[in-house]
């Protein structure tokens, strides 16, 4: 086994005093005892013991000599029909943002939606979620939705006292000038359906379909290839090479759920036949698909289409010009690895730009993708906004010949390249009315406003592929005086019809009866029985290519310094920006929350900020002080100021920035004053930007809140583990000898259960908890870590306190780099998933002076949180760093009244008070207790869930089964990373795969 470094910032790779003396102090703290070196010393021991372990416990002492008061249980006057209390019901709908669209199962209980899983019956994303959908249910409850509808007046808005009032002044307007419908994509048949009668009562009424995030690259480029605008699936299942340019497929690149289960597929290690695909990265910043590439390689944006041209030219034997020396070896190297496998190799490309599109589908042509790895069968109906057609409506209006412009769920004010000329054009529309869950950017400038539904009120459809259907019903009763597009347009066209009896009727009619309707419903999806509908496979792109390189060998270079524009995986396009769980999770390569920055290479560091990062001193002092340099970033007349965080494996000159940041501040308490928006440097919708300027902003600093800085391992050697493929096809058991040798004071591995501990050996009968999770599928997103916090109630502790490493999370993804920071082609990235591993051997167990922390007979590590009285010697001898200790009442569970606003943590951010309100914890699982400050707390393997499906099976009569009992982390894995069940049971499937992987 290679003996790599692995290092999660620049102070560990350098070892520095500094950082030596940070690891040592992460636990520090001053003993509040009255001038005394020890407890034992004072007059009154116990009383100072009890100063030291904090006032939650002397409160709890006080409350033990008092009468606990009477409170009576109010049952329900009238039950709701099939409702019983404590039992959660389970519906399936369908997430819908935009043009994302993901079939879920939301867990209602007692009437409210607290948690939200992917649907195993769709086909397409087997059940699958982000960490966007994970967090949506939180979206329902957000304090800034709008709560009824209104009518601006000189700039203010005021209440409309009812919908038929509201719906007399709408269609009134209606008949002045052109009514045009801008939305994001539709994929919803009975809602087309709905905009084609409602824009046949307007003469000249048109509909268009406007993504923020546009694709209109690939669509365009299909187009002129094959004559067909739409999006291919991409059977990454099937493909043994894969090469991307650019494109973050793992992540947020067109229907990333999707393409993580395939991927993984064939990354999975099977120990009788050890073999998986290869994937090759062509990008310019440290994407997180490039961080689990196999061979990375970088190069300035400009030159991407140059990438694309070489690789067509490599595969037909021509020769390669254009790029750099290191590009064209791997290039070359590509290019027979893809001739070597004829019809199960993949190329996608993340550009926007038609023609680099254009030589992608020649590329998959001429090695035999088409109708292989790229599937025109049932191509993705998703994403069908393109830009021509919202430049002519932005002109339209700018020319006076919009009378009405309605817009649903779309936001060009904020998120179009060229927002201030939409803006001006708007000002010159007679009507403008905004159909909107929330007060953004564009529906601040309407004249009407019809506040939206949640997706989880609403009911719906979605048509994601032809013939592939996701039907949505709602979960709870809208909570406010809100009301569906669907409804909106049914009223304005005439039709008394609502929209539900609209959509029973139109389903009932298409499957044939209402029984086939209610089982639609029921299991959330409609697809074809059998094999799909088969449509014609595309041919011809590459004879239909030459225009593509003609304008490509002609495109403008780059400038000396270029940007890259994208999305995190957690907010991505801004559309659930007020959403504290997703600002709090930590973007997989930077580590950082809550913000938006500018990632620079550690070489624009030494030449813009004058950082020395190979210096043990500057490395230590730039990542573990919060405050970072600002830099000013111009582009095109447009400027941004951002702080820097340097990035290894960055190309050199290039820098990134995450869009969907700087929002309006009537969006709510979370997003005020976070990050900057940058839509507006992104030229023309492309995410690529050939020429900016860069500048150091005198000594001005901005706090970034990282935590990849704490939770060290004190210098333990073997963090990770990792071969390549060729070492483990040579010496399969390479980690089994090296823990065998180490494992040989105690008899080796075969009688270390028994003699590797202090403990008596006990037998372990009935049932054993284990979880084991496949490194090669794990890639980062954070999906898990949204639904750990959504199931167990983990609380958000915003910006400050995560600046001071008082994150909550109790599941944490570490991400640590291998390779010379001065070579981006050469840095690696691994990610390894942390949580409570439930050791049979714990160390934190015998140190807790009150046993709050215990073993189970199941193997659980268990924390009784009301006996908890936080020492934190747990933590301190937890050799994986994973609990976590509730400094402040952060949930506000604390016994007195209004702590949260007034008192111990009345200095934390907004977003704790958001999290506090009592809309927002209706949120919270009743399952799981809501911790106060003071007490410990970790990774429970969802213990609530093991417990019901202990209950269920008992109930049923039967053996349990891995079905009945699944973590959230588990169930939210689109790359079906993680594995658990039973140890003791040999059918269960965590069994099977310790047993086939050693």
């Amino acid at each position: 086994m290679s003996q790599k470094k692995y290092w999660q910032s620049f102070g560990e790779l350098n070892n520095s005093e500094s950082f030596q003396k940070n690891v040592q102090d992460e636990f520090a703290e001053d003993l509040p005892l009255e001038g005394l070196e020890s407890i034992a010393d004072s007059k009154l021991p116990r009383k100072d013991f009890l100063k030291y372990v904090g006032f939650s416990t002397a409160a709890a002492t006080l409350a033990a000599s008092c009468e606990t008061p009477v409170r009576k249980v109010i049952p329900y006057v009238n039950k709701p029909q099939d409702m019983v209390p404590g039992v959660s019901d389970y519906y399936a709908t369908t997430f819908i943002s935009g043009s994302d669209v993901v079939p879920v199962i939301a867990k209602v209980r007692d009437g409210r939606p607290i948690k939200i899983e992917g649907n195993e019956l769709s086909t397409v994303t087997k059940g699958g979620t982000t960490a966007r959908v994970q967090a949506s249910v939180l979206d329902l409850y957000d304090t800034a939705r709008l709560r009824f509808p209104q009518q601006s007046n000189g700039g203010t808005f005021k209440e409309v006292s009812s919908f038929d009032a509201f719906d007399k002044m709408v269609t009134g307007a209606l008949g002045s000038g052109t009514v045009v419908l801008l939305t994001p994509t539709i994929t919803s048949p009975s809602t087309k359906q709905i905009i084609s009668e409602f824009l046949a009562k307007y003469s000249g009424g048109r509909h268009v379909q406007y993504d923020g995030i546009s694709y209109s690259g690939i669509l365009t480029a299909a187009e002129a290839s094959y004559g067909r605008r739409a999006i291919p699936t991409y059977e990454f299942g099937k493909a043994k090479v894969v090469v991307s340019l650019g494109a973050d497929f793992l992540g947020t690149w067109v229907n990333p759920i999707e393409y993580q289960r395939g991927y993984s597929s064939l990354r999975k290690i099977n120990e009788k036949n050890p073999v998986m695909s290869k994937h090759y990265q062509f990008e310019a910043m440290m994407s997180m698909t490039g961080a689990n590439a196999d061979e990375r390689f970088t190069h300035k944006p400009s030159e991407t289409g140059a990438v694309a041209l070489a690789l067509l030219n490599a595969l037909s034997g021509q020769g390669v010009s254009g790029v750099s020396d290191k590009v064209k070896k791997g290039i070359a190297k590509v290019a027979a690895d893809l001739n070597a496998n004829k019809g199960a190799g993949l190329v996608v490309s993340g550009s926007n730009d038609q023609n680099i599109q254009m030589i992608v589908n020649a590329i998959n042509e001429t090695i035999g993708a088409n109708g292989t790895t790229v599937s025109w069968a049932q191509p993705l109906l998703t994403k069908q906004g393109v830009d021509a057609d919202m430049a002519t409506l932005v002109a339209d209006m700018q020319g006076g010949r919009v009378g009405t412009l309605i817009v649903f769920d779309a936001n060009p004010a904020y998120d179009y390249f060229d927002a201030d000329k939409f803006v001006a054009g708007l000002k010159k529309v007679t009507n403008v009315i905004s159909l909107s869950e929330k007060m953004d950017e564009t529906a601040e400038l309407a004249k009407y406003i019809v506040p939206s539904h949640n997706y989880l009120e609403s009911w719906g459809d979605a048509e994601i592929k032809p013939g592939y259907f996701a039907m949505m019903q709602p979960t709870i009763n809208p909570l406010f005086k809100t009301r569906q597009l669907q409804d909106s347009l049914l009223k304005w066209s005439g039709n008394a019809t609502g929209y539900h009896d609209y959509f029973k009727n139109f389903w009932v009619g298409r499957l044939g009866g209402e029984e086939a309707y209610n089982g639609a419903l029921r299991n959330g999806v409609v697809e074809p029985q059998g094999s799909p509908l088969l449509i014609e496979t595309a041919a011809g792109a590459g004879g239909r290519a030459a225009t593509a390189v003609s304008a490509l060998s002609s495109a403008k270079k780059g400038g000396k310094y270029e940007l890259v524009l994208y999305q995190k995986v957690t907010i991505g396009d801004g559309r659930q920006a007020n959403n504290p769980w997703l600002h709090e999770t930590p973007d997989p390569i930077s580590k950082a929350t809550w913000d938006n920055y500018v990632m620079i290479s550690p070489s624009l560091a030494k030449e813009i900020l004058d950082l020395d990062l190979k210096d043990e001193k500057e490395a230590n002092d730039f990542e573990v002080n919060n405050y970072k340099p600002v830099l000013k970033i111009k582009s095109g007349g447009k400027e941004v100021t951002l702080p820097a965080l340097v990035i290894p494996g960055m190309e050199a000159n290039t820098i990134a920035i995450a869009v969907g940041y700087g929002r309006s501040e009537k969006l709510g308490k979370a997003v005020a004053g976070v990050g900057k928006n940058v839509y507006h440097l992104a030229p023309g919708g492309n995410w690529n930007v050939v020429d900016v300027t860069i500048e150091k902003v005198g000594n001005e600093t901005y706090a970034i809140a990282q935590n990849q800085t704490h939770s060290s391992y004190e210098g333990r050697v073997d963090v990770v583990k990792e071969l390549t493929l060729a070492e483990y096809q040579k010496h399969p058991t390479t980690v089994l000898d090296e823990r065998a040798k180490l494992l040989e004071p105690w008899g080796g591995l075969e009688k270390y259960d028994t003699e590797g501990t202090l403990y008596p050996h006990y037998e372990k009968p009935g049932i054993k908890w284990g979880m084991s999770i496949d490194l090669n599928s794990c890639f980062g997103c954070g999906a898990c870590v949204v639904a750990c916090t959504a199931e167990n109630n983990v609380a958000t502790v915003g910006k400050s306190e995560v600046m001071r490493f008082h994150d909550m999370h109790w599941l944490r993804i570490d991400r640590y780099f291998s390779g010379n920071p001065d070579d981006a082609d050469s840095i690696q990235t691994i990610f390894q998933p942390m949580l409570c591993q439930h050791c049979d051997n714990a160390p934190c167990e015998n140190v807790c002076p009150v046993a709050a922390t215990n073993h189970s007979s199941e193997g659980l590590n268990q924390m009784a949180y009301n006996r908890c009285i936080g020492t934190r010697y747990c933590a301190n001898n937890c050799p994986f760093k994973v609990r976590r200790f509730n400094w402040a009442d952060y949930m506000g569970a604390d016994s007195f009244e209004d702590n949260v606003t007034h008192g111990t943590v009345g200095h934390l951010d907004p977003s704790v008070h958001m999290m506090n309100d009592e809309l927002t914890r209706m949120v919270l699982n009743p399952d799981v207790t809501v911790r106060s400050r003071g007490v410990i707390e970790k990774c429970s393997f969802c213990v609530q869930r093991l417990q019901e499906g202990k209950l269920k099976a008992k109930k049923e009569n039967r053996t349990l089964t891995d079905s009945d009992a699944k973590t959230a982390c588990q169930q939210a894995c689109a790359g079906d990373a993680i594995v658990f069940g039973n140890v003791n049971s040999s059918e269960s499937q965590v069994s099977q795969v310790r047993r086939e992987n050693k």
